[in-house]
């Protein structure tokens, strides 16, 4: 018997505001970005057969940058399910990991780059996905058909590279470019405080390594995607107030194998001064076998953080840190922050500062570009 469709989603309005002029020839010269977003969601199940169908499409209207204006099927999906698997066809968003600086090992779906520097909005992925349930752990199967390119600001927007990167010169160690089959496995379990997931993934990296090109007679940064083979761990023990974290992998195809990691601790209090809050303090560490050479930002950093949880009625939540490069003077803080005003309205605040940032460092085409952002949604 099928249920009633269940619609529900959310529209928003955008504020980014700028502390300092724009760096770079082309970009965006005022102080403040502001952009429409709406996220729909349709949901509907048959209980009787144990099938369902999901779509979240998501849109950005953007007024300065036409690059972040942009329509993605976020998910998009059918499902099957039993008590020991569930099958699901379509695009989709899976989340792999632990950790709060940094989500090393989560593969899956491409970063959608031009919604937040941040690297945690993710576009969708067509697969295939077979999950076994059984007494020692789930086993997810990934076939994944079709690749999908990181997403980079325009020329008139901001937070970006000097150079402007050209994706339509984009190019890639297999033949079949972004319609190579690629395809992940993963076990996840748990043992008393301890959960843990295993997984390999072989195909196209999500993340690019960068050459030199032109377009028009002008130098751009061209993108090119390895194939790679992925193995890692993530894992989390719970004890009492105390979460350990751990996310871990090895990588080859990517010019060079390497290693890289990041863990750390959450300790939280609850009940805050009896009222009900719940603080959390955080410390990680990352580290990259590359060094200097790595893609990433985080090569030998550590990151100390906050998490707040009011727990009342407005659902208040607050989370913040701070990223210390170790090798450098280069650090980076955020802030990021959400309050309900009403049955259907909420407000959420972010922030990001972008501290001495050394000439060399990768994080230097953004040292002018901290920002505070403020956005409102309706949810329906």
């Amino acid at each position: 018997m099928a249920r009633a469709a269940e619609i529900s989603g959310y529209v928003g309005v955008e504020g980014r505001a700028f502390f300092e002029d724009a760096a770079f020839t082309g970009q965006h010269s005022g102080a403040v970005n502001v952009s429409l977003i709406a996220q729909p969601e349709f949901h509907q199940r048959w209980e009787d057969s144990g099938q369902s169908v999901t779509l979240v499409p998501f849109v950005r209207v953007d007024a300065q940058d036409k690059e972040r204006t942009h329509l993605d099927v976020r998910e998009g999906f059918w499902r099957k399910h039993t008590d020991d698997w569930q099958l699901s066809a379509g695009v989709r968003k899976v989340f792999w990991g632990t950790t709060e600086s940094q989500h090393l090992v989560d593969i899956i779906n491409q970063t959608d780059l031009i919604e937040d520097p941040d690297g945690e909005d993710k576009l969708g992925q067509p697969m295939v996905q077979l999950s076994l349930f059984r007494d020692f752990g789930t086993f997810d199967f990934f076939l994944l058909p079709y690749f999908r390119e990181r997403t980079y600001p325009g020329r008139r927007g901001r937070l970006r590279t000097g150079l402007i990167v050209d994706g339509e010169q984009a190019t890639f160690d297999s033949d079949a470019r972004n319609t190579h089959v690629d395809w992940a496995a993963r076990w996840s379990h748990y043992f008393g405080p301890l959960d843990i997931g295993i997984a390999h993934f072989q195909g196209t990296s999500r993340e690019p390594r960068f050459f030199l090109g032109t377009r028009g007679g002008d130098p751009v940064l061209v993108p090119h995607y390895d194939q790679i083979d992925q193995t890692s761990v993530d894992a989390q023990v719970t004890l009492g107030s105390w979460l350990w974290k751990l996310e871990a992998l090895n990588r080859s195809g990517q010019d060079e194998t390497f290693q890289a990691g990041v863990g750390g601790v959450e300790y939280t209090f609850f009940n805050v001064a009896g009222r009900g809050g719940d603080l959390g303090l955080l410390m990680e560490y990352h580290y990259d076998s590359r060094g200097a050479d790595s893609l990433s930002v985080f090569e030998n950093d550590l990151f100390a953080g906050g998490r707040f949880a009011a727990n009342d009625t407005q659902d208040t939540q607050f989370v913040g840190g701070i990223v210390q490069d170790l090798n450098s003077r280069t650090n980076s803080l955020y802030f990021e922050a959400s309050r309900r005003i009403t049955d259907h309205l909420n407000i959420e605040a972010e922030s990001r500062l972008f501290n001495h940032v050394d000439e060399d460092d990768p994080l230097a085409p953004l040292a002018g570009d901290d920002y505070l952002q403020m956005r409102v949604n309706y949810f329906f």
